[in-house]
């Protein structure tokens, strides 16, 4: 963009009465026409240009994606090849993807050992220099943590990426957005020293991320990072509310069911039950962390503007991985040129003792995978915990099905969280009811020797018949999953599912006794044993 300064002859003679210098003369000139063209421009039409060269490289995710993960391995094996794990795998001679297969998959508990010697300050362990930030996660609500490394590369070349790439797809999607034009809230969690050592953190991926964030970022976020670190959710959420409320903000990011609860409180302080009167150039919600299903409805209703975009992230504490490019299909591109290679493993054959583990361009559409990374945070095969199912080739598209470890299998009905959402969401257009929250498990038998799966769900909006309601997300399930279908069958080995109605908040008071509230902590969706569901059942008495 090519703009033509003039000079302002009666601005000269007042900077030279007041003996100012030629060259700061012509610098206060350019910065005085530079703020009028940002006025009339807009500042995204002036920073949207930015990201065009990004926008173009996405054409290469249809046509060459298999080379692509290939250089990304390449690249990762030879930048790790001189740290501890890589020579213990022979990084140096590694040459393809088979030769990299002679580093068996890793669960947390296998790398935990390496993690806290990284976490002390031990260097080029898993990943060459020293690591200074630890992404804590258990995944869902166990409690032993996860000390996820997030290197200076992976920050980089991984997090940020996703970032970046969600505001360039977002922009070629809507080229008269007005993004930049106010202000984005961004939702984070907390962080703290690690060990003690000199700038090393531990916490919330989010927290992580905001307070490396570039400077020029927290020109144009709301709150302030001394709000969004707050370890204390409901202070924070207060907080939040109350310095966001009289913004402009034309974006908002973050776990859909955590910026409810603080869209809720702005509304309450601003005595309205519209956002869209209170943020009127409000456009898009970069959301992810759990499914948007359960509470599009509560968003729709609360935003009442049709040019409200949303759109689905999946960034975890291990990495940025996908994001959805096309409003129109929830499917989420997955992002294959950043510092991540990725494989998948069947889920059929998740216990088997030599799985056939395959790379990008081994995949099958309609297949439930577990994925496996390898990252520049020290990530090697990886196995994250969510199975994905890829939808397209051209480029490569997947949904999100579930966790490896949350899903229900107790009678062999293979009952995954993609299934449970399809369900739900039958169930709530059938019967006008919305979910705030949601959390199933089986019951093996009960006095009546019957088996049986047990819901518990908070309701934002009860159904107009609990036992509609019930039926309807029964027969769905058995038309989306013949497993479940054929252990329903004359009800001989599973019974009519059971719904129980959760108490307001009850979800939120069991994460809170957990110290779960906020960032990127969620309620486990569906559980193959009874633990969790029988903590929130004395909870709801």
């Amino acid at each position: 963009m090519c703009v033509k300064i003039r000079k302002n002859k009666s601005n000269i003679e007042k900077c030279k009465k007041n003996n100012l210098c030629p060259v700061l003369m012509q610098k206060s000139l350019i910065l005085h026409q530079f703020v009028i063209i940002v006025r009339k421009m807009g500042l995204t039409q002036i920073i949207a240009p930015f990201f065009g060269r990004r926008q173009k490289a996405f054409s290469a995710y249809a046509t060459q994606p298999e080379a692509i993960q290939d250089e990304v391995l390449r690249k990762l094996v030879q930048k790790a090849s001189a740290t501890e794990w890589g020579k213990k795998y022979d990084y140096r001679n590694v040459r393809s993807y088979e030769d990299f297969q002679r580093v068996p998959v890793q669960t947390y508990d296998d790398i935990k050992e390496y993690v806290d010697r990284m976490r002390h300050g031990e260097r080029d362990v898993l990943w060459p220099g020293e690591v200074k930030w630890y992404a804590k996660s258990s995944g869902t609500t166990n409690d032993k943590s996860k000390f996820i490394p997030v290197s200076q590369d992976g920050l980089k070349h991984v997090h940020y990426a996703g970032g970046r790439d969600s505001v360039a797809f977002y922009l070629q999607q809507n080229p008269q957005s007005r993004l930049f034009s106010g202000r984005a809230l961004i939702l984070g969690g907390s962080h703290a020293p690690n060990y003690n050592l000199k700038h090393s953190l531990v916490g919330d991926l989010s927290a992580i991320l905001i307070e490396n964030i570039n400077p020029l970022v927290n020109l144009v976020r709301v709150p302030k990072k001394e709000i969004a670190l707050l370890s204390d959710f409901e202070e924070k959420m207060e907080k939040i509310a109350r310095s966001a409320m009289d913004k402009d903000v034309t974006n908002i990011s973050g776990v859909p069911s955590w910026m409810l609860a603080v869209i809720k409180r702005v509304l309450e302080l601003k005595g309205t039950d519209n956002l869209s009167e209170v943020w009127p150039n409000l456009e898009v919600f970069f959301h992810g962390g759990v499914a948007f299903s359960p509470y599009r409805e509560q968003y729709k209703q609360i935003i009442r503007n049709e040019n409200m975009h949303y759109m689905e992230t999946y960034n975890a504490s291990e990495g940025f991985f996908g994001i959805q490019n096309d409003p129109a299909d929830p499917a989420m591109m997955l992002m294959i040129d950043y510092e991540v290679f990725y494989e998948f493993l069947p889920m059929d054959e998740l216990d088997a003792p030599n799985p056939h583990i395959v790379p990008l361009a081994g995949v099958e559409l309609g297949k439930n995978y577990a994925m496996l990374i390898s990252t520049s945070c020290g990530l090697w095969r990886y196995l994250i915990g969510d199975t994905v199912k890829f939808t397209s080739k051209n480029p490569y598209k997947f949904v999100i099905t579930g966790r490896t470890k949350h899903f229900i299998n107790a009678f062999g009905e293979e009952l995954m969280v993609d299934n449970a959402e399809q369900g739900l969401a039958r169930a709530c257009r059938e019967t006008g009811a919305q979910i705030a929250d949601y959390s199933a498990a089986p019951v093996f038998m009960d006095a009546e020797a019957k088996c049986r799966h047990q819901w518990l769900i908070e309701f934002a909006v009860m159904p107009d018949s609990l036992e509609k309601f019930a039926k309807v997300l029964d027969t769905t399930l058995q038309e989306i999953n013949s497993d479940y279908e054929a252990k329903r069958y004359k009800n001989i080995t599973l019974q009519m599912l059971e719904v129980v109605v959760a108490r307001p908040n009850l979800f939120h008071d069991w994460l809170k006794g957990k110290g779960k509230l906020g960032g990127q902590h969620k309620v486990p969706r569906l559980s193959n044993t009874r633990d969790y569901i029988e903590e929130m059942l004395r909870l709801n008495a």
